[in-house]
């Protein structure tokens, strides 16, 4: 009896520690850090190719995360890769419609493709996310003011 506990700690740590190898949890919703900590550094560096390859395997081991899609939605639209990037954007707004990220970057590609009125909706959600305001929600208005300055708004 004794030996078959021993072997079935055994076998038990050493799952366990090829599971933390890998760096997986089971029932983990956050993306892998090291992964996705690789990718952000990745977009700080403007390299958004080997980013969106990083990012495209989380988004396969770890489908339905907001944030990863979000990261997605950004390097796509960076890409010019536009309507890739609205998927992405949409799929994170779907599973969080007040991620403060995806509700910024949608609505600076909005800006971008030219529908303010879209611009402003994002706007309106960040507003509800954090009405005592956050980055992502005056970065967004000065992008609206800017775009305004330029149309002669």
């Amino acid at each position: 009896m004794r030996n078959c506990l021993t072997l079935a700690l055994a076998v038990f740590l050493a799952l366990a520690g090829s599971a933390l190898a890998a760096g997986t949890t089971t029932g983990n919703t956050e993306p892998d850090l090291s992964s996705y900590a690789q990718a952000e550094e990745l977009i700080e560096a403007a390299d958004y190719e080997d980013a969106l390859a990083i990012l495209e395997e989380l988004n396969r081991e770890e489908s339905g995360n907001p944030d990863v899609l979000n990261l997605l939605g950004y390097a796509s639209r960076k890409l010019g890769r536009i309507e890739d990037a609205f998927d992405y954007y949409r799929q994170a707004l779907a599973i969080d419609p007040l991620h403060l990220g995806a509700n910024e970057y949608l609505g600076e590609l909005y800006l971008e493709t030219g529908d303010i009125g879209r611009a402003e909706e994002r706007l309106a959600e960040l507003a509800v996310a954090c009405p005592d305001g956050c980055e992502e929600r005056e970065e967004l208005a000065e992008a609206l003011a800017a775009y305004r300055e330029s149309q002669g708004q």
